[in-house]
């Protein structure tokens, strides 16, 4: 160890390095205090816990995960080969509309279908009149309020996440395998389950390993739907039974599974690699569809962005219009003030621990700065819940050592400085969207050469100096992307705000919370477009990346430059 800081010293890396390994430490902390926390007694909470709740938690888990992973893995990978291999009518519109719900997060378009299919919905009532029935007893309809409505209407928004890596791995495949195919006899049918879907197995596994995190993540679809699953039962567990020990017991159980959905993502890639032979690209063969054929995959692309946009999105319409007087409240100017200021500080921090990180990993061959990357990766699987409880412990230490030493040197009270405080909340989503910018910054990074470091240093420039004068400047547009993308994240992010934020303090998302909990759809519709349109603004820029995205198109190389398009593609895909 010593040998190794001895040469950090003499490289000049010293203080970067050091940097890049508190910025990792921050990171893991919250996961650290988990453990700690979990190993102290919770009194008679953990055995009613293992009796009551646990069981049927995580039965309902395991089924919400296992419904939404298979769905969202077969309308991402069918839409993808439809748009990528074929020409129907409107493939060049659904190419671009099936990322929308993307823009919906999943607590937003949970209450808007209770809106529309609940028995008090406006489906359910029109059935009523038309029909002339007066209760529940006199028809049947399915229940919204169940697993089964819980895996349809996440899987509408959460299905893009294997979209985007589908169509991203289907674009990159070799022209040529695909035309052997063919010509050895293969139908389009076993073209793709033979050769694309075997080549593509790596993105996919990325991609529906992303939809299950965000699964375990939500906690406004579940409540609302009444599926108690893991992440509500840490929530009941410490504000309503009070128990933080017991909270942590059960968050320790949502990080085995988040672990156990890493292990099996890498166990279906089992490390493959595929890559071109030849430097010669060109357009993939595009079959027409005729007639109804055509007319089938059109229908196939629309139904997903019906059901996980247009309808959600019209209700929104609608709500806003309606309660636009209402919805201007000063409470709605407070709520849009703290989540644009929240979110944007959580961008600046973000994108400031991405580029230390970044820098000094390009900057020294250390194995330990190497490894310490990676972390980041462990947080931006670490549901909102389980980071909000873990990062909460180091930070009430910190704020009571703090008021200790006041009181002991001045006789004077601090109180808490920084748990129960809007910096909170700024950290939680650094740390949880550290790894999004970091894969944009890297990105970046990657496509400066390193003569130019080279050139800067024979010129005397040191190494802050070579970042601050050239690197800043030439990373602009990955910059850009990051700070996006972390920006949008934060906006929408709902479960670490709903632990984290000081009393009588909303942003957005917890407005729209609070008031959909209340059953007063209608009147979170304003808050809720508004984090629906500002979401499009990513989304729109994923498009553009995606379609570049081919090796070889002079459209890719300019992007590629740029290091913006394959910063975002990388930071959303960071599960790879």
């Amino acid at each position: 160890m010593r040998r190794h800081i001895a040469r950090l010293r003499d490289s000049g890396n010293f203080a970067w390095s050091v940097a890049a390994s508190l910025i990792s430490l921050i990171a893991i902390a919250p996961v650290l205090a988990i453990f700690v926390l979990a190993l102290q007694s919770s009194g008679d909470t953990w055995p009613h816990l293992i009796a009551n709740v646990l069981p049927g938690a995580l039965r309902r888990t395991l089924e919400l995960m296992a419904g939404v992973g298979a769905l969202t893995l077969l309308i991402g990978t069918g839409t993808a080969w439809l748009v990528t291999m074929y020409r129907f009518p409107g493939r060049s519109l659904f190419q671009w509309l099936l990322l929308l719900p993307l823009a919906i997060p999943t607590y937003i378009i949970a209450f808007c279908y209770l809106e529309l299919f609940d028995y008090s919905g406006a489906l359910q009532t029109l059935l009523r009149e038309l029909f002339g029935w007066h209760s529940a007893k006199d028809y049947w309809f399915p229940d919204i309020r169940s697993v089964g409505g819980a895996i349809f209407v996440m899987s509408m928004v959460l299905y893009p996440y294997v979209y985007i890596t589908a169509r991203a791995s289907f674009l990159a495949q070799s022209v040529c395998v695909l035309e052997v195919s063919r010509t050895l006899g293969r139908s389009a049918a076993a073209t793709f389950f033979e050769v694309a879907l075997p080549l593509a197995r790596p993105a996919l596994a990325a991609g529906v390993a992303l939809a299950l995190m965000e699964t375990l993540n939500d906690i406004g679809a579940v409540e609302f739907f009444g599926v108690r699953t893991l992440t509500v039962a840490v929530y009941d567990t410490w504000l309503d039974r009070n128990s933080l020990a017991g909270a942590a017991q059960i968050a320790c159980i949502m990080l085995a599974f988040v672990f156990a959905v890493l292990v099996i993502e890498r166990a279906m890639r089992a490390n493959r690699r595929y890559h071109h032979t030849t430097g010669r690209y060109r357009h993939l063969p595009e079959d027409k569809l005729p007639g109804a054929a055509g007319v089938l995959a059109a229908a196939a692309c629309a139904l997903p962005v019906l059901f996980g946009f247009l309808l959600p999105a019209s209700v929104l319409v609608r709500d806003a219009l309606a309660h636009i007087a209402a919805g201007l409240a000063p409470e709605f100017w407070d709520a849009v003030l703290h989540s644009l200021t929240l979110s944007a500080s959580a961008a600046c921090l973000a994108v400031t621990f991405a580029v230390i990180l970044g820098y000094a990993r390009r900057q020294t061959r250390s194995k330990l700065i190497h490894t310490l990357s990676i972390i980041p990766a462990i947080s931006y699987a670490v549901p909102g819940t389980v980071l909000a409880i873990g990062l909460l412990i180091p930070l009430a230490r910190l704020d009571n050592s703090v008021d200790a030493m006041m009181r002991s040197l001045f006789g004077m009270t601090t109180g808490l400085l920084l748990s129960g405080s809007a910096f909170a909340m700024v950290l939680a989503y650094a740390i949880r969207f550290l790894a999004v910018s970091l894969g944009a910054v890297e990105a970046g990074l990657s496509k400066i050469s390193r003569n130019t470091d080279a050139a800067a240093r024979t010129l005397g420039a040191t190494i802050s100096e070579t970042l601050w004068r050239v690197h800043l400047p030439l990373l602009r547009p990955a910059l850009g992307a990051a700070a996006l993308l972390v920006f949008v994240d934060s906006m929408k992010e709902l479960p670490a705000t709903l632990l984290l934020r000081p009393f009588n303090f909303d942003t957005l998302a917890t407005q729209v919370f609070t008031l959909a909990s209340l059953y007063r759809y209608e009147e979170a519709g304003l808050s809720a477009l508004t984090i629906v349109v500002v979401s499009l603004a990513p989304v729109l820029l994923l498009h553009g990346i995606i379609v570049a995205g081919r090796p070889g198109a002079l459209s890719s190389r300019r992007a590629a430059a740029s290091g913006a398009g394959t910063g975002a593609a990388e930071g959303l895909s960071i599960a790879q």
